[in-house]
């Protein structure tokens, strides 16, 4: 009897004989329209954005990490199905992705396929063009149940104005619970305190900072108005760019509007009272993780779909290839991979999501997938990386980013080129320098290969 008793404990206890780990969850965070103005990042002091700067110092903060297209329908297309915009042809919000991206390339079904229960709430994918077959439980408005649609947003504005032209912003009257984005985080708090016998994959999509900007006054108090700075600008910035860099700026629309009413300073306030908003959702989330019991388990994903332009390039919005419209917040906090502090300069797009999380999941990653991995990243920051980060708009339209240029070259051959290590603000166009020709050559040999006219429009589009 002894040494059947030793027997078991010997097998139960050796290593070769010993039940795998169990495979990691995932909490995948979906921010739409946040431009690099948090914290970590340092871009704008102004910015109050703590329980995002918390979830940074967890794990690797990037701090050049640039979206797949600056269009909200684009971007999530391309992250979330692995092909970029010049592959898949869906270049614009009114580009219906379903049509041409099938579910089985989508990472919600890869993680399916590998055993995952998938459920979420809120915005991944744009508008109406969300396919809810891909997850187990969806939400879109943070009520029970797949397929829900989101209450309505509070209209109760308090004030007399909504904005300036297209560029809508006030005050609600009502608490945290008037907007859709507190029942989305609620429904991710409430799958967080559950016990699930799968591991999960939840992806929490949150709206805000996306327009209306319209959040409780208590956010709007963050920063009184007095002392709101305006985004760095440049008179005449645009007297160097060619005539499609112009086009894409549209000076005489929304920033001539705004500089005309004198309410610029209100708009900045706004749209940082509205990232404060969201850094309060993302709390909420993380708090109930620490609270779970899925802790020690769950990577981490935080990401913005796109940048946005608040009078950077006599610009707003997002819709164009320059660093305002292009960089988003990203973080990876992968238990066992990732140390706590860690921050990466490499150069880097979100088309390395899908593989990134499938590489930590040890899922097979797919051969349609376009991106690396970011894991030897998340290892060691600062590691060696050959990447650099590509960004479409439009048909044919690119920018190339490395850690110190970015060159631009329009579909018509107009091209620009910005030198960070001397211009961080991107005001002065070297395209047409020759000293930089071989520099040139060199970022164009890394546009997409692949170009693929747009699917085509088959909708009304959405900002």
């Amino acid at each position: 009897m002894i040494n059947r008793v030793a027997l078991v404990l010997t097998l139960l206890t050796c290593p070769a004989l010993a039940a795998p780990p169990a495979k990691p969850n995932v909490l995948f965070i979906a921010v739409d329209d946040l431009r690099d103005w948090v914290g970590y990042l340092k871009q704008n002091p102004q910015t109050k954005t703590p329980n995002i700067d918390r979830l940074a110092a967890r794990g690797v903060a990037f701090t050049r990490s640039y979206c797949a297209a600056p269009v909200c329908n684009p971007s999530r297309a391309a992250l979330m199905s692995g092909l970029r915009p010049s592959t898949s042809g869906v270049y614009d919000n009114n580009n219906d992705w379903r049509t041409v991206i099938p579910p089985e390339r989508m990472l919600t079904t890869t993680f399916r396929n590998a055993g995952y229960y998938v459920a979420g709430a809120g915005k991944i994918y744009h508008g109406s063009y969300d396919r809810t077959s891909e997850y187990d439980d969806y939400s879109h408005g943070g009520g029970a149940g797949k397929g829900k649609k989101a209450a309505p947003e509070a209209k109760k504005i308090v004030g007399d104005s909504e904005g300036v032209g297209g560029i809508r912003f006030a005050p609600l009257a009502g608490g945290d619970d008037a907007l859709p984005d507190y029942r989305i985080a609620s429904y991710v708090i409430d799958q967080l305190g559950k016990t699930h016998d799968k591991p999960f994959f939840l992806a929490c999509g949150l709206h805000k900072p996306h327009m209306p900007w319209n959040v409780p006054q208590k956010y709007f108090d963050l920063f009184p108005l007095e002392s709101i700075q305006l985004p760095p600008t440049l008179k005449d910035d645009l007297a160097d760019l060619p005539p499609a860099g112009v086009r894409f700026a549209k000076p005489q629309g929304d920033h001539a509007k705004m500089v005309e009413s004198g309410r610029w300073k209100e708009a900045v306030r706004a749209y940082l009272a509205s990232i404060a908003y969201t850094d309060m959702n993302v709390g909420r989330v993380l708090d109930a993780l620490d609270k779970s019991p899925h802790k020690d388990n769950t990577i981490v994903v935080f990401w913005g779909d796109h940048g946005w332009h608040l009078g950077e390039k006599e610009h707003w919005r997002k819709f164009a290839l320059w660093e305002e419209s292009t960089r988003s917040p990203l973080i990876v906090v992968a238990p066992g991979v990732t140390k706590a502090g860690g921050v990466s300069g490499r150069t880097v797009d979100f088309m390395s999501i899908y593989p990134t999380l499938c590489d930590l999941a040890g899922i097979a990653i797919p051969k349609h997938v376009e991106g690396p991995s970011l894991k030897p990243l998340l290892q060691d920051p600062a590691a060696e990386w050959a990447h650099a980060a590509v960004t479409t708009h439009t048909f044919n339209n690119h920018a190339v980013r490395t850690e110190q240029f970015r060159y631009i070259r329009y579909a018509n051959g107009d091209e620009e080129l910005y030198d960070h290590a001397a211009d961080p603000n991107e005001w002065k166009n070297l395209a047409g320098d020759l000293k930089y020709v071989d520099m040139k050559a060199k970022l164009a040999a890394q546009l997409p290969k692949v170009n693929r006219k747009g699917i085509g429009n088959t909708a009304k589009a959405e900002d």
